[in-house]
């Protein structure tokens, strides 16, 4: 059974960072492009970033540019989002997301991450 596990989640203080984890189990993604989405309350599923298998080209969304980074270790089957100077706007559930053959196919079930004003 494939899973995708986020953690690294929490309540942080604007300006502070959070690292989420994203753990793969069931099948290697270590060819296959990974991405980071984030939805907020009452907000549609947006993308944030994302990285190639090979970790050469990361995308970000422009909203969190120069502040998060997108990266992999697929050794250990795990990609991670470095978040900095964390905004109140950032607060939303944050899900990693496999993509096989063009399309996100695999999720995982969402870490939260609040930030304070």
């Amino acid at each position: 059974q494939v899973q995708l596990v986020e953690s690294g989640g929490g309540l942080v203080q604007a300006g502070g960072s959070l690292r989420l984890s994203c753990v793969a189990s069931g099948r290697s993604f270590s060819t296959d492009d990974m991405g980071w989405f984030r939805q907020a309350p009452g907000k549609e599923r947006e993308f944030v970033a994302s990285i190639s298998w090979s970790g050469d080209s990361t995308y970000r969304a422009d909203s969190v540019k120069g502040r998060f980074t997108i990266s992999r270790d697929n050794a250990k089957n795990t990609v991670f989002l470095q978040m900095n100077s964390l905004k109140p706007e950032d607060t939303a559930v944050y899900y990693c997301a496999a993509e096989v053959l063009g399309i996100y196919r695999y999720w995982g079930q969402g870490t939260q991450v609040t930030v304070s004003s």
